[in-house]
């Protein structure tokens, strides 16, 4: 069940992200890695790891956008 919770929340943040793509939105990842992060945490206390490494992964890109961007853009 709460591999399910991660993955959800994963997907979530996954399609809130792609607004944040775009010049001068890219700040939304400040607020959106952290919820990535938090869905990787509830992933962690499953036994099935999938959620957990999609949540990491989608943290990875809004991290990867804020390097890119220079946290800002």
């Amino acid at each position: 069940m709460l591999n399910l919770l991660s993955a959800l929340i994963g997907l979530v943040t996954l399609v809130l992200m792609i607004p944040a793509v775009f010049p001068l939105l890219g700040a939304l990842n400040w607020l959106l890695v952290p919820i990535a992060l938090f869905g990787a945490f509830i992933g962690l206390m499953s036994s099935k790891k999938g959620g957990q490494n999609f949540c990491l992964i989608v943290a990875a890109f809004g991290a990867l956008r804020l390097f890119l961007g220079g946290g800002i853009l």
